[in-house]
C-alpha cells in the first residue's frame, strides 16, 4: 500500500503531473482527464453514501469504491508499464459483480415502465447524479482510446457501473417507499 508522506511536492506547478510509471504529462492530458473524473466519480458515491442510504447499498458501494481506486490505477498507468508493476487492475470479475447487482436490484424495483426523472430520495438523487459522473468517466475513457490504450475492462466496467447506478437510485427509491419521478412525455 502506497505511503504518502507529503502532501504536496510542488511538483505540478508547472502544469504537468506524474503518471504513475514516472512519465511527466500535462494536467489536461486525456488520461489525466479520466482518472480525474473516475477520482470525482468516487467523491460523488461518498457522498452519497454520506446522506444514508438504504442498508443495501451502504453495504456494496465501500466495495465499488475501493473498485474505482483499482481503475484508477489501472488508468494511472500506462499499459506497457504494467507487466513492470503489479497494480491492481480492473478485470471481468468485477464486471461480473456489477450485472449480478443489476440483476438482484432489478428483481426487487421491477422492469423500468417509463423514463424517470433522477431525483426521489436525496439518496436516489446523489446516486443518479454519481451515474451521470459515471458516464461522462465512460466518454473520456472511450477518447482516451483513440489516442492510447487503456486495459481490457475499463470502459465495459463504466458502462456497466452506470447502468448499476441507475439501478441503484431506483433501489434506494424502492427501499424508501418513495415514487419515481416519471417523464410526463405530454407536458
Amino acid at each position: 500500500m502506497p505511503r504518502l508522506t507529503k502532501i504536496y511536492t510542488r511538483q505540478g506547478d508547472d502544469g504537468r503531473t506524474g503518471l504513475s510509471g514516472g512519465q511527466r504529462v500535462p494536467k489536461d492530458s486525456l488520461r489525466v482527464a479520466a482518472y480525474g473524473t473516475v477520482d470525482e466519480l468516487n467523491s460523488a458515491l461518498g457522498v452519497a453514501l454520506a446522506s444514508g442510504l438504504c442498508p443495501r447499498l451502504a453495504e456494496v458501494l465501500p466495495g465499488i469504491q475501493n473498485e474505482l481506486f483499482h481503475l484508477g490505477s489501472d488508468l494511472s498507468f500506462l499499459e506497457e508499464d504494467k507487466a513492470k508493476y503489479p497494480i491492481p487492475q480492473i478485470e471481468t470479475r468485477h464486471v461480473t459483480r456489477l450485472e449480478a447487482l443489476i440483476d438482484e436490484m432489478t428483481a426487487v424495483v421491477g422492469p423500468l415502465q417509463n423514463f424517470i426523472l433522477p431525483g426521489g430520495s436525496l439518496g436516489s438523487a446523489h446516486l443518479h447524479l454519481a451515474r451521470t459522473i459515471c458516464r461522462r468517466a465512460e466518454r473520456e475513457v472511450i477518447a482516451l482510446t483513440r489516442a492510447e490504450a487503456v486495459g481490457p475492462y475499463v470502459v465495459q466496467y463504466l458502462n456497466r457501473l452506470s447502468d448499476a447506478l441507475f439501478t441503484m437510485a431506483r433501489y434506494e427509491n424502492h427501499a424508501r417507499s418513495v415514487a419515481e419521478p416519471l417523464w410526463d412525455s405530454m407536458a
